[in-house]
């Protein structure tokens, strides 16, 4: 059908209620992923596209931001869409949120989806698999206004907001070092993402500074299944050489070294001392308190919404300039680092 269908047509030809075929298209936890197969398959077969409407809608716009966040549970990306918000809403704005999962096929489909016209900007940060940009590459040449923040894509000349993982992490890094740490290791998640590409650089600097050595073991990779990174570290920790102090690039990693940490004799911070990344709330109520490296996620956010908004409201006069804006974090110093640090 040259033409394409409409979303009843589609929905007639497979059998289904709309409402099922709406939710598929929109990658639905409600839905399974063979129907969603059956669905997206049947509908490039019968070109439909989600929003027939879209060349209207680009005249019309829709108020809409869309949010593409890697995860939902992580405190960073819940604080950034706080910040987009505020400033969204004040404009009139909403926001429609997607989340990757991690997973670059997930980032691959809500690009799709984005490409018929359902927002009229994007905000995002890539998820850990990203390295093919092809995808992003085809929204900003559609002409979709794009920011991204914190995990970012060179190849897009647009504006990026980041914080300063490189210098933070130095001297996170030379923290636990003036708290006589001599072997540290480095936990991360993905090093195709380019913040702990600048975090590791960071760490790796600090220890050349002092003379210290880098233990290839200890530049030291987890994965997304807490109950998998609680055993690798467990297992690092029962190392004869073992580390006497961590810097973790993301919270959950620093987590799971507490409950790696209680399955061995060890204590912290006598025995390790630990520094995170992380924007959790409850870093200051572990047993001991954690020391965190925060990253100011509210301002990245309003950043990132005032910008989008001046190119929304006045697209003619104001050009997404292909730059990185820098906003800093802050380490506060708990427990985890310091020996004594609760005692008079």
């Amino acid at each position: 059908m040259a033409g394409g269908i409409n979303l009843k047509e589609l929905a007639a030809e497979l059998k289904l209620a709309p409402s099922t075929v709406s939710r598929a298209l929109n990658d639905s936890y409600e839905i399974s992923e063979a129907t969603k197969k059956k669905v997206i398959s049947m509908a490039e077969k019968l070109n439909y596209h989600a929003n027939p409407f879209a060349r209207s809608l680009r005249e019309n716009k829709s108020k809409t931001i869309a949010v593409i966040i890697p995860e939902r549970i992580n405190n960073f990306f819940a604080q950034v869409m706080d910040g987009i918000e505020e400033i969204a809403q004040e404009h009139g704005y909403h926001l429609l949120v997607y989340n990757t999962h991690e997973d670059v096929e997930k980032e691959k489909k809500i690009v799709n989806l984005l490409l018929n016209g359902r927002a009229d900007a994007i905000v995002m940060s890539v998820s850990s698999q990203t390295s093919d940009v092809s995808h992003l590459r085809k929204l900003y040449d559609r002409g979709l206004p794009i920011i991204f923040f914190d995990r970012i894509c060179n190849e897009i000349p647009t504006t990026k907001f980041i914080t300063n993982d490189y210098e933070i992490a130095y001297e996170g890094t030379k923290h636990l070092i003036q708290q006589g740490c001599k072997q540290i290791a480095f936990l991360m998640l993905s090093i195709d993402l380019s913040i702990t590409k600048e975090r590791q650089r960071g760490y790796l600097e600090a220890l050349k500074s002092e003379g210290l050595e880098m233990n290839p073991a200890y530049d030291f990779y987890c994965t997304h299944s807490e109950e998998t990174n609680v055993k690798l570290i467990q297992d690092m920790l029962m190392l004869p050489n073992r580390p006497d102090g961590i810097l973790a690039s993301a919270e959950k990693l620093a987590f799971a070294t507490y409950h790696a940490v209680g399955k061995t004799k060890l204590s912290i911070p006598s025995d390790l001392k630990i520094i995170s990344f992380g924007n959790s709330s409850i870093a200051g109520l572990l047993y001991p308190s954690l020391t965190t490296i925060t990253q100011p996620a509210i301002s990245i956010g309003k950043e990132c919404a005032r910008l989008l908004i001046k190119k929304l409201t006045k697209p003619k006069h104001y050009d997404l300039v292909d730059q990185v804006i820098t906003i800093p974090s802050k380490i506060t110093i708990r427990s985890s680092t310091i020996n004594n640090l609760n005692q008079k």
